[in-house]
């Protein structure tokens, strides 16, 4: 079977999950034999073993280059050599007007689109050549704008590329949910695939922690919290901050570390400020490798209180690092992890309480951490790539 899968990004070029989790199951598919050619907006130069990169641009422009780590910082280099940034849709319109140009549709079995900026691109392929369109929803607007709206041009484009697909996988019953909720998809038609972890591509830790300070504050009593991910309202850093107000009324020797960078840090360092916690927390910005390892290994305690997470990666990360997690109940990982604290996003006084527990006794931050490690050894990307390929066969004999 051969899969030309359309993706956005792949790591290390990476602004989040989105790219682990393509990367992830495209590997354990191709361990089960599925022949995959991957589609980028941009040029990668590190070459992935188990598939084909194939990269989509426009014949006006010499390259595309990755430039930074949100979705639109690609630079598109013109026949002179000159740099050009576009917008996000700009890039996307691309992708989709150069896709069909740059692969022999007739060599594949099934396309395979990842979130809405590879739907067009999507539905353009398979009104080209009749071939089966899966979509893959990782996040939709609704998750991205914390629970509003969001962009109506996004919103447009999903619901086309879910309406007009032949089988939609959601990360999780979350976002199954959410799909039905926001686009009236009928529930048959969509599929649950929860992503998972490879421990095996996780870097292991160095003897010596890279926040020397925070370990030396721990040496005096004090205990840390870590949340990593994207600075933005989806996150919900707003009310783990109230919440870390009431913490550290109650244990002073708190300190929070916010890693990650984004629209909101402003906006947070203010809020910080204005409830009076600022001395409390560190701001690190956007970390990778071993900062980003050690962010989880220096704490106590791992929180992603997400107001609406289509599944979330980072609390097994943390507890692959040796750090139990509470999670908000708005997650899709909240579905198949059972060894952590979960909270609803918008209890601040809970959030509050359970942390306190956890700093406050170390017998439950010792078996949270055990259990859970127990349990991360039992997760594998491989029963996720055995359903998506089950369901590749079933569309494929459908339209036979």
């Amino acid at each position: 079977m051969k899969v030309l899968m359309l993706g956005w990004e792949l790591p290390p070029q990476n602004s989040g999950g989105l790219g682990v989790a393509c990367f992830q199951l495209c590997k354990a598919l191709s361990a089960n034999n599925v022949d995959i050619e991957f589609v980028l907006p941009y040029y990668v130069k590190i070459p992935v073993p188990f598939m084909k990169i194939t990269t989509a641009w426009p014949k006006k422009y010499r390259n595309v280059v990755r430039t930074g780590l949100a979705y639109d910082s690609a630079s598109y280099v013109d026949s002179g050599g000159n740099p050009q940034h576009l917008d996000i849709m700009q890039q996307q319109r691309l992708y989709e007007e150069s896709v069909d140009k740059v692969v022999d549709l007739g060599s594949f079995d099934i396309i395979h689109a990842h979130d809405w900026l590879t739907f067009r691109a999507g539905l353009k392929l398979k009104a080209q050549s009749g071939m089966p369109l899966i979509v893959h929803v990782h996040s939709i607007e609704s998750d991205r704008a914390g629970g509003n709206s969001g962009n109506s041009l996004v919103r447009e484009i999903e619901y086309l590329g879910l309406s007009m697909a032949d089988e939609v996988i959601a990360v999780s019953e979350h976002t199954k949910q959410a799909i039905i909720r926001d686009y009236d998809i009928p529930a048959e038609k969509i599929n649950v695939v929860h992503n998972s972890i490879d421990r095996d591509e996780l870097d292991e830790l160095d003897p010596d922690n890279i926040y020397v300070y925070l370990e030396l504050m721990k040496s005096r009593g004090y205990h840390v919290v870590t949340s990593v991910g994207r600075l933005t309202v989806q996150k919900n850093i707003t009310n783990l901050l109230r919440a870390a107000q009431k913490v550290i009324e109650k244990v002073p020797k708190t300190i929070f570390v916010i890693v990650g960078g984004g629209e909101q840090y402003n906006e947070l360092v203010d809020l910080a400020a204005e409830l009076g916690i600022l001395r409390n927390v560190v701001f690190t910005g956007f970390q990778r490798g071993k900062p980003w390892r050690d962010a989880f290994a220096v704490a106590d305690l791992f929180v992603m209180p997400s107001v609406s997470e289509p599944f979330g990666l980072t609390p097994l990360e943390a507890i692959n690092y040796g750090t139990p997690s509470l999670i908000s109940y708005q997650s899709g990982v909240s579905e198949v992890l059972k060894n952590c604290l979960k909270v609803d996003y918008w209890d601040v006084k809970e959030m509050a309480n359970q942390i306190v527990a956890v700093l406050r006794t170390s017998s439950l931050r010792r078996t949270l951490k055990d259990n859970a490690q127990d349990e991360l050894h039992q997760l594998s990307w491989s029963p996720s790539a055995e359903k998506l390929q089950k369901i590749y066969v079933k569309r494929l004999a459908e339209v036979a």
